[in-house]
């Protein structure tokens, strides 16, 4: 396994002793390859499972990158669209004609999420919920992360494609990517890493997030299944100038702040890290991260089951963010 990143490694699986998760895999892009660690348990409840690299994961908001930003910055690439058109030019059912599809990529609308019994309403019902949520009045001024935005990405998409999200994905990223594991609100097969337990019920093949569950087909928050492999395919295409899916030009623009102020540190649609220089960053609420670093053609993906059997988010955000800073500490340090 990879030297340089030793500590990165003792790391995780002291984590994964001590509980914070039971079973994770490590993907490291460094000098042209990739390395894997995989260790631990798939499912611990109610019968124990050896993780292998074969399993799928629900990615949760990696959705956001993979999925939903991908689609736009190929609409970038064609001119089918800019960062600072109104949403309402794509979705005139919108309700605020002040929200560009700038301050949804990076976080920026200060959109209100508030929907009353939003996790007992149909699909159609949260669909047309969405489309009333408004800004306040600090639009643009600052990044307050959420998933409306991205539901309301997905639905902007969905109009100007005229198809569900799924196909979608499915015709504008995981073919052109070879990721012929993935799929958009149910996985592809039966090996799936199970998520939380619920009413004494464990997840499994069901969709984590409340509102992607619903959502289903047309979810661009979450809701995505995906296994290493295929995200290795997708890391690979950025970290390597986008390898004829996207010109280098719109890939640049994902390095850039692209927050109204520039202030942010948020690219198109991620977060921009990096001690010495930038770096495309984005988490999943289930147990998952993706680091890339575009001009070192190198970068992380992690993968985890912390949410199975319980979800105990605020210890394990403190965990990961020990592991980015571990990682990045040791990657810094390789490049002296």
């Amino acid at each position: 396994m990879n030297d340089l990143f030793e500590k990165t490694l003792a790391l995780m699986e002291q984590q994964r002793l001590a509980g914070v998760y039971s079973g994770y895999i490590g993907s490291f892009l460094e000098h042209g390859h990739f390395q894997r660690k995989v260790s631990g348990w798939a499912a611990t409840v109610p019968n124990k499972e050896k993780l292998t690299a074969d399993y799928l994961f629900d990615v949760a908001s990696l959705t956001k990158v993979i999925g939903t930003t991908s689609v736009i910055l190929r609409l970038l690439d064609r001119h089918e669209l800019q960062l600072d058109d109104p949403v309402i030019r794509f979705l005139p059912q919108y309700a605020d004609k002040r929200v560009t599809i700038r301050h949804l990529l990076t976080h920026t609308s200060d959109i209100q999420t508030w929907i009353e019994h939003r996790d007992q309403l149909a699909a159609d019902e949260l669909k047309k919920a969405y489309l009333q949520q408004q800004a306040s009045s600090k639009i643009g001024q600052r990044v307050s992360y959420t998933d409306t935005g991205f539901i309301l990405l997905g639905l902007l998409l969905e109009a100007i494609y005229q198809a569900p999200l799924a196909d979608i994905f499915q015709k504008e990223v995981f073919e052109p990517l070879g990721m012929i594991h993935t799929s958009l609100g149910s996985p592809k097969g039966s090996l799936v890493v199970p998520t939380e337990q619920i009413n004494g019920q464990v997840l499994r093949g069901t969709v984590h997030d409340p509102k992607a569950r619903i959502l289903g087909e047309h979810a661009g928050n979450a809701g995505l299944f995906s296994n290493v492999a295929d995200l290795e395919a997708f890391v690979w295409m950025y970290a390597h100038g986008g390898e004829g899916y996207i010109s280098r030009e719109v890939l640049q623009a994902t390095q850039q702040d692209q927050t109204p102020n520039r202030k942010g540190k948020r690219g198109i649609g991620w977060q921009l890290v990096g001690p010495t220089h930038t770096m495309l960053f984005h988490t999943g609420y289930t147990g998952t991260f993706l680091l890339i670093d575009c001009d070192q053609q190198s970068g992380l993906i992690f993968l985890s089951n912390r949410v199975h059997p319980i979800d105990e988010r605020q210890a394990y955000i403190t965990h990961r963010d020990q592991l980015v800073a571990c990682y990045l500490s040791e990657k810094e340090k390789s490049e002296e």
